[in-house]
């Protein structure tokens, strides 16, 4: 295998930078576990495979469980999943009704004509419709893939897909791009601090410098930390920075990442914006991205997530 070993490479979003240190798994210091958790609305299964002689993306929906579980605003006995082709929200497959809508068993299968090149520019979303009693469509969870990190010219591809409820935002503070990656043979995690947007300043501020946070940690306690350099009032602020930890592959699934946005002040003193969460042992987007990186070694996996604040 070649590993690349460079100060500098080129992403698809421009050159990247990586840190100046690497750290191991030697040193553990005490760090507060109470990090919250995504906002969820069940997990969905989905097994995608593309035929390269006919250029057709295959999806197969299997089966859902704790659909809609913590949905307090209604009461919702029924459920579809609804499958759309990013960018363009090309509605690709809808799935039957199913009345039981905590145990689901889909076993449908969608059929995508979608040229080799598209799979390196296109996302699928999955969003979740709730049936309440007088037969209205709402829309109560979603999540999206994008087909470039799945290898799916190579082998098909099998996963959970937590879904994020899209009514439960009101602690939202923006949202960040990341991008993981793990060379087993190297023992090397690499984490892509890409871009955040719309971000919100603590106590409606009107103007602030945000930087960001990478916290690796081991059972809930943090054995590394790094940052990124400081965006001058920018609320869209593009780092592409690269923090790179040692990581035996052996602890991997006791491993989790803290990923903090914070702001500094005037005074000099450093605030927290909010905050993300990865790793095999939390739910939604984070646990999805987690898993996505352990399923396609060796290629960097980017997803966008939403911050919550601390």
């Amino acid at each position: 295998m070649e590993l690349i070993n460079k100060d500098m490479e080129m992403t698809p979003y421009g050159m990247l930078r990586k840190s100046a240190s690497t750290d191991s798994l030697s040193s553990i210091s005490s760090i507060g576990n109470n990090f919250g958790l995504d906002f969820t609305v069940g997990q969905i299964e989905v097994t995608m495979d593309y035929d390269l002689r006919s250029n057709i993306l295959h999806v197969s929906l299997i089966q859902g469980k704790d659909l809609l579980e913590k949905k307090e605003d209604g009461n919702f006995e029924s459920c579809f999943v609804h499958i759309s082709l990013l960018p363009d929200e090309q509605i690709v497959g809808i799935s039957r009704i199913q009345r039981n809508a905590y145990s689901v068993l889909f076993d449908e299968r969608f059929s995508i004509p979608l040229d080799p090149l598209a799979l390196e520019e296109n996302s699928l979303r999955f969003s979740i419709f709730a049936i309440d009693g007088d037969e209205r469509n709402i829309s109560t969870g979603v999540a999206e893939l994008k087909l470039s990190d799945l290898d799916l010219t190579v082998r098909p591809f099998n996963t959970w897909i937590y879904l994020q409820d899209v009514n439960k935002a009101a602690d939202a503070v923006g949202d960040i791009l990341l991008s993981l990656s793990y060379l087993p043979t190297a023992e090397r995690l690499t984490v892509v601090v890409v871009k955040g947007k719309n971000l919100l300043w603590n106590e409606g501020k009107t103007t602030a410098d945000p930087f960001v946070k990478v916290y690796l940690l081991q059972d809930g306690r943090k054995i590394s930390k790094k940052k990124t350099a400081v965006k001058r009032d920018d609320r869209n602020p593009v780092f592409n920075e690269a923090m790179i930890f040692s990581v035996p592959a052996i602890v991997l699934q006791d491993l989790s990442l803290r990923i903090t946005v914070a702001e500094c002040c005037d005074d000099g003193r450093v605030e927290n914006i909010g905050h993300v969460i990865i790793g095999p042992a939390v739910s939604g987007m984070g646990m999805t991205h987690w898993n996505q990186m352990l399923a396609t070694l060796r290629k960097p996996v980017s997803m966008w997530h939403q911050l919550r604040r601390n």
